[in-house]
């Protein structure tokens, strides 16, 4: 399940995104508002945690805008200050849960799960495509229902393109996926990843290159009984 994480702040971004990725969750950041708007324009996400307090339009702003826009995606506001007129203007604007810092990562990790659940996105944590049945929450896949392992990067490179089933995902952000905190992993990484993944999914799936844009898996129906 991929997060969107809009904050300015890195000390408190990297300690989020260690703990999210710990949980399971893939996680995007954007360091401000605008940078958050053209992250949404352009991707898939399941849930966004916005920090109020951030350079240019602050997150309350940003909030009003994606609703405005009719994006129903939930959002998790986080704030530093604890003022029952700027929470109450927080769900008001159409904010799903509040959190306030300091906070525990685990609290953390398990409000995204609640809010994923309650919207219905994944009800189940399942997605099927053709062949493939993908337990979002567990971190299974099963391939005409016979388990198959993966690694943990693998499974992020899996998810990150069963999101985006039929549409093309930059190498630049399966490296993000992957590395998750990691700074030290290079493309060639991905690459390498992409192969075992392949090697596994036989012909159950294809995972294309589409040469200078990324990559992008297309699903194969069913085998008919």
């Amino acid at each position: 399940m991929r997060i969107l994480l809009v904050e300015d702040d890195e000390l408190v971004a990297d300690a989020v995104i260690r703990g999210l990725s710990s949980a399971g969750f893939t996680v995007d950041l954007a360091g401000s508002a605008e940078q958050a708007r053209t992250a949404v324009a352009v991707e898939h996400f399941d849930l966004a945690v916005v920090d109020i307090g951030l350079p240019g339009a602050d997150g309350l702003t940003w909030l009003a805008r994606l609703r405005t826009a009719g994006n129903a995606m939930p959002v998790l506001v986080l704030t530093a200050r604890y003022a029952l007129q700027e929470k109450i203007r927080a769900f008001d604007l159409g904010a799903d849960d509040f959190l306030m810092k300091p906070f525990e990562q685990a609290e953390l990790a398990a409000r995204c799960r609640a809010l994923i659940r309650r919207a219905g996105l994944v009800p189940s944590g399942a997605l099927k495509l053709g062949r493939l049945q993908i337990d979002l929450l567990g971190h299974q896949l099963q391939i005409d229902g016979v388990a198959v392992e993966l690694t943990k990067r693998e499974w992020l490179v899996l998810e990150s393109l069963a999101h985006n089933v039929g549409r093309v995902v930059t190498k630049e952000r399966l490296l993000q996926a992957v590395a998750g905190s990691e700074q030290d992993l290079t493309a060639n990484a991905v690459e390498t990843h992409l192969s075992r993944l392949r090697a596994k999914l036989g012909d159950a799936a294809v995972i294309r290159t589409v040469r200078g844009l990324g990559y992008r898996l297309d699903e194969i129906p069913g085998r008919s009984p």
